[in-house]
């Protein structure tokens, strides 16, 4: 069947190992100095491999290769690793809307007469519940007529074209000087306030650290706007979703690489709209 999978580049990987410990499934293992992907059936594509990788070596890729099997997953090496990697599994799948999979994992725990983690029994289970049938809450005000007139007339804080992170000229005038907002491209539909909140005021560049290809381009136009453009800060907003955090790795790799030094202020936000986490780095 044709899926999505990782992807990665041997040029790029230098073996460090740091995907290994971000992929519980046991999908990779380093294999003569190069991580490697050591079974489709244990790659569930959804990337969060992909934010541990600090040389943007990880990639997704859309390929003919045999259908994830979580259950199998679940047995080989989800289990014998204890609670907390049961745990930090059935969140990953929660994160990524990943029914499926995760009523799979539920039920494999209860064939093993293994209790569901309390962490997420409490914090997930009864809101992924309600969520599945209802979607996101909305209180009655906010459907009301009034505001949704005032949300239609609501002007846009967009400022410049185009956004898109590989499209953006790092010269163009509108960047010097600017407080810059680096999105992941999932954040503007979360964030009803993100034009009158997040985006007034500053310019604004997107991506997907998870999708999109070339990250070592996207490292190089950031380190081009802070050098050349001289960027005064940068806000990411990014996903709570593993693989999101890769934005924030590489804004802080093109700080690295730069000559001038910048803050960064990283927000975490979740698919309600919700601030789950606001840290300057």
């Amino acid at each position: 069947m044709k899926r999505t999978i990782i992807s990665i580049n041997e040029d790029l990987c230098d073996g460090c190992g740091a995907c290994t410990n971000g992929c519980p499934e046991g999908a990779l293992q380093l294999i003569d100095g190069k991580a490697r992907l050591v079974g489709d059936l244990l790659c569930d594509g959804l990337g969060a491999c992909i934010a541990t990788c600090p040389r943007g070596a990880i990639n997704i890729e859309e390929r003919e290769a045999e259908p994830y099997n979580e259950a199998l997953v679940m047995r080989r090496n989800i289990i014998p690793k204890g609670e907390k990697t049961i745990q930090a599994h059935l969140e990953h799948l929660y994160h990524h809307g990943e029914e499926g999979y995760l009523r799979t994992a539920l039920e494999v725990l209860a064939e093993e007469g293994i209790p569901i983690p309390q962490g997420f029994a409490q914090s997930f289970a009864q809101s992924f519940a309600q969520s599945s049938a209802q979607g996101f809450a909305q209180s009655s005000a906010q459907g009301s007529e009034a505001q949704k007139t005032a949300a239609a007339e609501q002007p846009s804080a967009l400022t410049h074209w185009p956004i898109q992170l590989h499209l953006i000229n790092p010269w163009a005038p509108h960047f010097a000087r600017s407080n810059l907002l680096l999105a992941a491209d999932c954040t503007a539909f979360s964030l009803g306030n993100f034009h009158s909140q997040w985006l007034t005021g500053k310019t604004l560049v997107i991506g997907c650290p998870k999708l999109d290809d070339g990250i070592e381009r996207y490292i190089e136009k950031l380190t081009l706007l802070i050098d050349e453009a001289k960027v005064d800060t940068i806000t990411v907003l990014r996903m709570h979703v593993p693989c999101c955090g890769g934005l924030v790795m590489i804004a802080q790799e093109a700080r690295n690489q730069a000559k001038r030094n910048v803050p960064i202020k990283a927000v975490t936000v979740n698919e309600a709209g919700t601030i789950l986490q606001e840290e300057w780095l």
